[in-house]
C-alpha cells in the first residue's frame, strides 16, 4: 500500500478526451440538450438523497413532538435506538441485491424499484398503529434507499459531461439537506397540531421525493456505459451525441469519448472475474475496497450521527430543553448545512480531492475537541457560556463535514471504481456506512445517557485515525475522465492496451459513420493527432 507520497495512478490512460474537454469553453447552460439533462437529473437522481435527509431531520423533530412521544410510550435509550436504527438495518439487508438489480436491469430500473419500496414504507409509517408497525415501516424505508442511492449516484457520474461530473456528483449529497430542511420545517409547522397528525403528516411526506423519482425517471436516458456493456453501442452513441455534442454526429470529442469507453469496458470485461471476487482480485482492487470500506465508516462515525438523529438529547445535556427551541435550532442548522454544503459542492472543481479530505478531517477533529471541552465545562461547572459554545460547535461542524464527506464522497467513489465493479464498490461503501449508521443510531442514545460528555471523546480519537488514513491511503483522482481512472492502480501495460484499443475503435469507426453509402469517411482522431496531444500532455506533467 502506498504511503502519503504516492497519490495513485501513473500516466493518464488516454489524454485525448481530457484534452478536448479542456479546450471546450462553452458553459453547460449554453448547451440546450445538456442543460435539459441536468435539470431532469435534479428530481430523478439528485433527489434520492432527499429521502435520507428527510428521515434524519424528521426523527430529530419527532422526538420533540408530544403526541409522537406519548403515542409510542416515550421511547428512550434502547427503544429510541431501535426506532432510528431500523432504517439502516433495512438498507443492510438490501445491499446484497443492489448490484444485481443495478447491473442487470439498468440504473433507471434500480432507482424505480427503490423508490416504490420507499413509498410503501412511508405509507406504513404514517399509518402506524403501534410501536412494532412503526419500526417495520422504517425497515422497509431503509430497504429501498440503497437501490436508489447506488443507481442514482452511478447514473449521474456516467451521464454527466466530464467537465461538470465532479460538481454534479457532489450536488447529489447536497440534496440531503433539501429533504432535511423540508422535514424540519414540516415538523415545526405541525408541532402545534393537537392530534396524532402532528407526526403522521411528516411521516407521510417522506414519500414525496420517491414520487418525484417515479414521475421523472424515464425522461432521462440510461447510462451509455451500461448500454455498451449490454451490446447496445448504437443507443449509447446516440445518447453521447445528443447530450455531449448537442446532436453533432461528427463531433471529434464524442468519437474519442465513445472509443475510450468501449475500449476500456472491453479490457475490464476481459480481465473481470464477473463476481464479488473481482474486488479482491488484484492489489489495486484490494486498495479500492479498503478505501471504500473505511470511507463508509468515516461518513457515519465522524460524529454526524449525533446531530442528525439525537440533537434533542445533545441540547438537553447543555440545558436547552424547550421542544420548540430544539426544533427551531434543528431547522436553522439544517438550512445552514444546505447553504455551506451547496457552496462546497459547487467549488469542488477548484480543489484536488486529497487536500479537501485532509482539511475536512482536521477541521472535524478541532470542532469535536472544542465540543467535548465545552460539554465537560457545562457538566462540571454549569457554565452558560459553555452551553453556548456547544451550540456554536454544532453549527461549525456542518461546513467542516460538508467540505469532504458531503461534497466529495460520491464523486470520489465514482472516480475510484472501474465500470465493471462500480455498483459493487459503491454497495460495499453503503454496507459499511449503513452498518456504522446502525451502530450509531442504536448506541448513541445509550452512550449519551450513560456517559454524557465523556462519550464524545471516542469520536475525537476516531477522527485522529481518519486523518492518518486519508493521508496515507487516499489517491488523487481530480482532473481525469472515468476511463483514465480505470487504471489508477494498475500496471502501465494495462494503460497502453487501453490507448491502443481506443485508437483501433477510432480508426475502425464509431456507430453512424457508415450510415450514408458512398460518403467519404469523416475525419477521426488520427494517430498523429493522438501522439501530438500525448506529447503536450507529457510536457504539462
Amino acid at each position: 500500500m502506498a504511503g502519503g507520497g504516492t497519490h495513485g495512478g501513473g500516466a493518464a490512460a488516454d489524454p485525448v478526451v481530457t484534452r478536448y474537454v479542456e479546450q471546450d469553453k462553452v458553459p453547460w447552460y449554453s448547451k440546450p440538450n445538456l442543460r435539459t439533462l441536468y435539470f431532469l437529473l435534479l428530481p430523478t437522481c439528485m433527489g434520492v438523497e432527499m429521502t435520507s435527509g428527510f428521515d434524519s431531520s424528521m426523527m430529530n423533530g419527532l422526538q420533540g413532538v408530544a403526541y409522537w412521544d406519548e403515542f409510542f410510550g416515550r421511547p428512550r435509550g434502547n427503544l429510541l435506538g431501535i426506532m432510528s436504527s431500523m432504517y439502516s438495518l433495512g438498507a443492510i439487508c438490501a445491499l446484497p441485491l443492489v448490484p444485481i438489480v443495478n447491473d442487470r436491469l439498468g440504473r433507471r430500473t434500480a432507482v424505480l424499484f427503490g423508490s416504490i419500496l420507499m413509498i410503501i414504507g412511508a405509507a406504513l409509517q404514517a399509518s402506524a398503529i403501534n410501536y412494532p408497525m412503526f419500526v417495520m415501516s422504517r425497515w422497509i424505508l431503509g430497504l429501498g434507499i440503497p437501490f436508489a442511492i447506488v443507481a442514482a449516484s452511478t447514473l449521474i457520474g456516467e451521464l454527466s459531461y466530464p467537465k461538470e461530473r465532479a460538481v454534479m456528483t457532489s450536488l447529489f449529497n447536497a440534496s440531503w439537506f433539501v429533504g432535511a430542511i423540508i422535514a424540519a420545517g414540516v415538523t415545526l409547522g405541525t408541532f402545534d397540531i393537537k392530534s396524532n397528525w402532528s407526526w403522521r403528516i411528516p411521516s407521510l411526506l417522506q414519500a414525496f421525493p420517491s414520487l418525484l423519482q417515479i414521475s421523472f425517471i424515464y425522461f432521462i436516458p440510461e447510462s451509455p456505459r451500461w448500454l455498451i456493456s449490454k451490446g447496445r453501442r448504437d443507443d449509447a452513441f446516440e445518447i453521447l451525441v445528443k447530450y455531449h455534442a448537442e446532436g453533432d454526429r461528427e463531433s471529434e470529442f464524442v468519437k474519442a469519448e465513445f472509443a475510450q469507453i468501449e475500449s476500456t469496458l472491453k479490457i475490464e470485461q476481459e480481465n473481470s472475474k464477473h463476481g464479488w471476487r473481482e474486488l479482491i482480485a488484484t492489489p489495486g482492487m484490494r486498495r479500492r475496497l479498503i478505501i471504500a470500506s473505511f470511507l463508509g465508516l468515516f461518513t457515519q462515525w465522524s460524529g454526524n450521527g449525533m446531530i442528525s438523529y439525537y440533537l434533542k438529547r445533545i441540547l438537553e445535556g447543555v440545558g436547552i430543553t424547550n421542544n420548540r427551541t430544539v426544533n427551531q435550532i434543528n431547522l436553522a442548522n439544517t438550512c445552514w448545512g444546505f447553504i455551506n454544503g451547496t457552496v462546497w459542492a459547487l467549488s469542488v472543481y477548484k480543489f484536488k480531492r486529497r487536500p479537501m479530505y485532509l482539511a475536512c478531517t482536521i477541521c472535524l477533529l478541532c470542532v469535536y475537541v472544542g465540543w467535548t471541552t465545552s460539554a465537560a465545562l457545562y457538566t462540571t461547572k454549569g457554565s452558560k457560556e459553555a452551553s453556548h459554545a456547544v451550540l456554536a460547535m454544532i453549527f461549525l461542524y456542518s461546513p467542516a463535514y460538508n467540505m469532504g464527506y458531503n461534497a466529495l464522497t460520491y464523486t470520489y467513489l465514482v472516480e475510484l471504481f472501474p465500470f465493471v465493479v462500480r455498483s459493487r464498490g459503491i454497495t460495499v461503501f453503503q454496507w459499511w456506512g449503513r452498518a456504522a449508521g446502525f451502530f450509531n443510531q442504536y448506541v448513541n442514545p445509550i452512550g449519551i445517557a450513560n456517559a454524557g460528555w465523556k462519550y464524545y471523546i471516542s469520536y475525537c480519537v476516531w477522527l485522529l485515525f481518519e486523518i492518518g488514513f486519508v493521508f496515507f491511503m487516499f489517491p488523487e483522482t481530480a482532473g481525469r475522465t472515468l476511463e483514465e481512472l480505470t487504471f489508477l492502480f494498475e500496471p502501465e501495460e494495462m494503460k497502453r492496451r487501453q490507448q491502443k484499443q481506443a485508437e483501433n475503435v477510432l480508426h475502425e469507426g464509431v456507430p453512424g459513420e457508415a450510415d450514408v453509402p458512398g460518403s467519404p469517411r469523416p475525419p477521426s482522431v488520427e494517430k498523429d493527432n493522438i501522439q501530438e496531444i500525448e506529447h503536450l500532455e507529457s510536457r504539462r506533467v
